[in-house]
């Protein structure tokens, strides 16, 4: 389902695609600078979840100066400022037996303080952000209307944010539904779509420390199965290329505290694909795909 009726777009569109993954959303800007350095651009953007956010960020400022400042925002970002959770939060919900953890106020505050723009249409390239119905499970895609709250609902995990009421619906985390959205890019006429996923915490050294942790690294390994699947279904419909995530990787998507580390090792990982033709031959990185890592100390088997 779409609240914008008229998608459309121009023939030969290159369509870049942000996936989510909370903290690890910081891996995506590190792509997304080689990218451009490689005079790689897109005709427009599409986000789902944290991958809303740089897209949203990155449709206002389309450029090398755009990205720096986007990379400058995630680098001072903290969890406080995305889900502070506390214990006086918990207790509330409890008391008032609200239906999420959190309130959306400091990701609000967060995104009406770096916007560039107030309305999704306003972009300077086309941007399309991509919802959960929370009632029935549609994808909802978000091209016209309040950018913040459009943002806020691609955003808001079932059960830590609220979810944000658009056009008569409830929404939730556009991952519900489709966290990474090839389909949209292709239903909007992409001939090219380049993905720019999070990838997954594939190396941990033992399980996260609480439920909101547990739950957000799971969906990001749900959102790497989603990938490959829909890789393979729609691989005959577009050129579909995909920058490698992070692999290992032993940082939680709730850690907000390792992005200028994953920026970096993004960055310098997107260089050496880009040199070695990435962008010429299609292919399913092995890093999306079910793999282990020994742990530290482990003996081999």
């Amino acid at each position: 389902m779409s609240l914008d009726r008229n998608l459309s777009a121009p023939r030969g569109l290159t369509a870049f695609v942000f996936a989510g993954g909370g903290s690890l959303g910081a891996i995506e800007v590190g792509m997304l600078r080689e990218l451009l350095d490689r005079g790689v651009s897109p005709g427009c953007v599409i986000g789902a979840s944290a991958g809303a956010i740089n897209a949203a960020y990155f449709a206002g400022r389309p450029d090398g100066e755009g990205v720096a400042m986007l990379e400058l925002l995630w680098r001072r970002i903290r969890r406080r400022d995305i889900m502070p959770l506390t214990m006086l939060g918990l207790l509330e919900m409890m008391l008032s037996r609200r239906s999420h953890l959190v309130e959306a106020t400091a990701l609000r505050m967060l995104l009406e303080t770096n916007l560039s723009f107030t309305q999704v249409e306003h972009a300077a390239i086309p941007l399309h952000i991509v919802a959960t119905d929370m009632h029935s499970g549609n994808e909802v895609i978000l091209s016209s209307g309040p950018l913040v709250d459009a943002v806020l609902a691609s955003a808001a995990i079932p059960g830590v944010f609220p979810p944000v009421r658009i056009g008569g619906l409830d929404l939730v985390d556009g991952g519900v539904a489709n966290n990474t959205p090839i389909s949209v890019a292709v239903a909007l006429g992409a001939t090219r779509v380049i993905v720019l996923p999070a990838g997954f915490a594939c190396a941990l050294h033992k399980p996260p420390g609480n439920p909101v942790a547990q739950a957000m690294h799971a969906l990001t390994i749900v959102i790497a199965r989603q990938l490959v699947r829909d890789l393979e279904f729609y691989s005959s419909r577009a050129e579909i290329f995909v920058v490698p995530p992070l692999c290992p990787l032993d940082v939680s998507p709730y850690d907000y505290t390792q992005c200028d580390s994953l920026i970096e090792r993004a960055a310098e990982k997107t260089h050496a694909w880009l040199n070695d033709g990435g962008l010429e031959h299609a292919f399913i990185p092995g890093e999306l795909r079910e793999h282990t890592h020994a742990a530290p100390g482990a003996v081999p088997r």
